[in-house]
């Protein structure tokens, strides 16, 4: 591309800015599925700035390559509204849609400008073709990659949610676990008990796997590791929740759990827990 049709291109935007965020903005308003005045005057707002960061960057840069220091102002503007659109619920098409609903009105003016030259109309509409569709495609880029950002964020903090460690009485833990237990909620679970463990002083956790639907040889290898992580913190572990068809399971797994203390419910785990801290229940009929 010579350096006569990207000059050109960033006069016309210079030039023509306030018509061209008008034809823009009408585009963009066309496409709208949610449409309300905030949104409709943010829009005009991102959009007013972009221009000027176009124009200035098609002078300097000279190129449609968009990773150059030229672009990095305009990269930077494209990134924070890509961010924002994927926490505004927006989909990657409707934030490229940003960009590409410029074409139109910017294709319209360089056959105005450009009505006396074919050559520079067809070595304009061929760069702006090429630039906008780099500056599209990178527009999604940042949305996927943010929106994975907030995908995994969102695991994890269902990964805290699902495993919470509650004080059932003094020095008395208990860890109720529902679903399956992988590797990477095993890390979740090993955490918020040894922080929970560091914060109360607790000598015993009971880890209830009531509701964990199946147990096989790394869900006990997991479980283990959490019972030994505990154990160097100084707290001992009771496992709970322990049904025959899992006890088979275990078994025939050869998982050597002999040292571990075992029961079938959490009620039995915590008298097994309130004897081994020296503390007692006593009923009392009622008058």
């Amino acid at each position: 591309m010579n350096h006569y049709t990207t000059t050109q291109l960033g006069a016309i935007i210079e030039q023509h800015q306030n018509s061209l965020l008008e034809g823009w903005l009408a585009g963009m308003m066309a496409r709208m599925i949610r449409r309300d005045k905030a949104a409709e005057a943010q829009l005009r707002e991102q959009a007013g700035q972009l221009l000027p960061l176009l124009a200035q960057a098609i002078r300097q840069g000279a190129s449609s390559d968009i990773e150059g220091p030229a672009w990095d102002d305009t990269r930077h503007l494209l990134s924070e509204l890509s961010q924002a659109r994927v926490r505004q619920g927006f989909s990657s098409i409707e934030t490229a849609s940003f960009v590409f609903s410029l074409k139109e009105p910017l294709f319209a003016h360089l056959r105005a400008e450009l009505a006396g030259d074919p050559a520079a109309i067809v070595a304009e509409s061929a760069y702006t073709s090429a630039l906008f569709d780099q500056l599209g495609l990178y527009t999604v880029e940042v949305y996927q990659k943010a929106r994975e950002q907030v995908i995994l964020r969102q695991q994890q903090e269902l990964l805290e949610l699902s495993t919470p460690v509650v004080q059932l009485w003094k020095n008395v833990l208990a860890l109720p676990l529902i679903g399956t237990l992988d590797s990477a909620r095993t890390q979740v679970v090993m955490e918020s008990l040894l922080q929970k463990i560091v914060d109360t002083g607790a000598s015993i956790a009971i880890i209830d796997i009531t509701g964990v639907p199946t147990v096989d040889t790394l869900v006990a290898q997991h479980l283990l590791k959490t019972i030994a992580a505990a154990r160097l913190m100084g707290a001992d572990c009771i496992i709970s929740g322990i049904r025959p068809q899992i006890a088979q399971t275990i078994v025939h797994l050869g998982v050597n759990l002999e040292d571990v203390t075992t029961k079938a419910t959490l009620a039995d785990a915590f008298v097994v827990a309130l004897k081994r801290t020296g503390s007692t229940i006593s009923y009392s009929e009622p008058d």
